[in-house]
């Protein structure tokens, strides 16, 4: 296959690279270098194999046009460029709606115009559904869990869009379903659930797995905004990207739908499980400490996975403390990219 990659230089996009030179695919990465670590990833995946870089942002759709001119024959574009965070986003809401609402809309019209019969799959979120303060939930074992959902929440649930990064990235998630039900589109949305693994760069404001691990490896203190009990279903990149390549090898069979993919109900980690799985694995006692609860972060979400299983046979294989071994292994092994 022929595939684009916007934002192919950030976490997910560089292991997606990774997994399609393997495959023989045909690499094209879009993406304008501003996240921290994505000149190293390129760096990296040079040594992985052959692909070929643009230096462009989705911002623009002259670039993007131009892109998918030049580049004919796309069979797949992997939409990933975004601005990834809650915080950045309610601090600069207009940044946030350009990269995010703005740059989706612009891929979808560049697909539309220069590469109809091409496979369109956005890296959407599960904060298209907003905070659901309306479902119940209960404390226990020092972790928050729902007290009547058990496999979590499915794709059938309302969205609310809460915070400008949730406007943002809906707006997104609802262009790119509109845009196979009028134009026909082959489209697809991944409502993803906290992604983690090597290559990540996580910051304090997003990528809170890597972000822990980051700090844990380097022995510097951790802030926990809210009690530490906050529940999320943790997905490795690597399971991510089966499901990429499951979702393609049937769209014609699923084209127009959202999925949730995430950890689900089997692979859930509280901020605090966390801290003492690092503990674990570096042998040292981590310090953290408590603040405030931060705009639009829920006290639980694990997605219901069981439509993804159903219509084109992914399930994640990798658990938790595989998984977070995994990327503990390469941020101590590459502690020289975050000092």
């Amino acid at each position: 296959m022929k595939i684009l990659i916007t934002g192919g230089a950030g976490f997910i996009g560089i292991n997606s690279a990774k997994r399609f030179i393997e495959n023989c695919d045909e690499v094209v990465i879009f993406d304008n270098l501003s996240r921290k670590g994505t000149e190293n990833n390129l760096d990296w995946l040079k040594k992985q194999g052959d692909f070929t870089f643009i230096n462009g942002d989705i911002r623009n759709f002259d670039q993007i046009k131009s892109c998918l001119i030049s580049h004919k024959n796309i069979d797949v574009v992997l939409h990933l460029a975004a601005q990834v965070a809650v915080t950045t986003s309610v601090t600069n809401p207009r940044d946030d709606f350009n990269t995010n609402a703005l740059g989706t809309f612009n891929i979808c019209e560049g697909v539309r115009k220069y590469q109809p019969n091409t496979i369109l799959l956005n890296a959407s979120t599960n904060k298209v559904y907003g905070n659901m303060e309306d479902l119940k939930i209960i404390e226990r074992n020092k972790r928050y869990e729902y007290l009547n959902l058990p496999y979590g929440v499915s794709e059938n649930t309302c969205l609310d869009f809460y915070s400008p990064y949730g406007c943002s990235k809906g707006a997104a998630d609802q262009y790119v379903r509109d845009y196979s039900r009028i134009y026909g589109l082959k489209t697809l949305n991944f409502r993803q659930s906290c992604i983690y693994g090597p290559h990540q760069f996580g910051i304090e404001d997003q990528g809170w797995v890597a972000w822990f691990t980051i700090r844990a490896v380097l022995g510097e203190p951790i802030t926990i905004y809210g009690d530490g009990e906050q529940v999320r279903d943790t997905l490795f990149v690597g399971d991510l990207i089966d499901g990429y390549t499951e979702a393609i090898k049937n769209i014609d069979k699923i084209k127009g739908n959202n999925y949730n993919i995430g950890g689900g109900s089997k692979n859930t980690l509280s901020l605090l499980e966390l801290i003492s799985l690092l503990e674990e694995f570096s042998g040292n006692k981590i310090k953290y400490s408590f603040s405030d609860w931060r705009p639009g972060d829920q006290k639980v979400f694990v997605c219901d996975i069981r439509e993804a299983e159903k219509d084109f046979g992914w399930k994640p294989k990798i658990n938790i403390k595989n998984g977070v071994k995994k990327l503990f292994d390469w941020v101590s092994e590459n502690k020289e990219l975050f000092k």
